[in-house]
């Protein structure tokens, strides 16, 4: 059990997930963390770009970098496409942790499809991207959302993106991408409001973050292969992550329920994080 607030982050190895850690972990929090890589080295580049090479991060690695800023973390490996999975780690996390106080829906399907030209999308292909994009949300929503009501409240915050509300600047190639991933954000875009309006009375607050062009270390890696390279200027994963710390904690971030913020300029303006321009 712990006296300090208690944060669930999924895909927590790498990237935006790892950086919510330590920010959440700064601001006090102990943390559940949830990904598929749980070792160091074990981590696969299963994206239409990364060709199956290795990826660093890891579960293991996340949580030594949370004790070390003096947080607790419990870590449990979870898959999108598997739904009891993603259960088991909510209720693990509670059971480990005593409570749960926020909840960062980070993990999205890296698999293949999210770079894809219509074309090339086979039905079984968006099929997958939904389940693990909008219906596995949806489940470890379902599994958290009595642990908050029955605390009195809580946070929610969806990191959606970009491609969820717009149509992309150019064909995948060229500096857009797919409308597999675009589908399937978009849909899981939504829940936030619906959270807001029939759970936001019971002190439930659901904000989407648009963490904006971010250079994760898959995106590095990628970004030449994509046809991104040089089309967009990346922040640092730390950088929505800040907006992250400060929508789980900030009393003012209950204004926002169920809206969608752009993560970098709320940083910016609210002086969150330095400028990384």
């Amino acid at each position: 059990m712990t006296s300090r607030p208690v944060a669930l982050v999924t895909g927590a190895s790498r990237g935006i997930g790892r950086a919510c850690a330590h920010a959440l972990a700064d601001a006090g929090f102990d943390l559940g963390l949830t990904a598929r890589t749980l070792t160091e080295g074990s981590g696969v580049d299963d994206s239409d770009a990364g060709g199956g090479a290795s990826v660093e991060g890891s579960l293991e690695r996340t949580a030594a970098e949370v004790a070390e800023r003096g947080g607790r973390a419990v870590v449990h490996t979870a898959d999108l496409l598997d739904l009891d999975s993603l259960r088991r780690a909510v209720a693990a996390t509670v059971d480990e942790l005593g409570r749960l106080d926020a909840l960062v829906l980070n993990a999205v399907h890296t698999g293949a499809g999210s770079m894809l030209r219509l074309a090339d999308i086979s039905p079984e292909l968006l099929t997958t991207k939904l389940t693990a994009n909008v219906v596995a949300q949806l489940a470890v929503v379902q599994a958290a959302l009595p642990v908050m009501l029955d605390q009195g409240g809580g946070r929610i915050i969806a990191i959606t993106s970009y491609s969820a509300t717009h149509d992309p600047p150019a064909p995948v190639g060229e500096g857009g991408w797919g409308y597999a991933y675009a589908a399937s954000k978009a849909g899981f875009h939504r829940l936030a409001g619906f959270l807001a309006v029939e759970h936001g009375p019971q002190g439930i607050v659901a904000v989407n973050v648009d963490p904006g062009h971010v250079t994760t270390e898959r995106m590095a890696a990628n970004a030449a292969r994509l046809g991104l390279e040089g089309h967009y200027a990346g922040a640092p994963p730390s950088a929505p992550a800040a907006a992250v710390a400060w929508l789980a904690t900030a009393e003012e971030a209950r204004e926002l329920n169920g809206q969608t913020v752009e993560g970098l300029r709320l940083v910016l303006q609210r002086g969150l994080h330095p400028d990384w321009r």
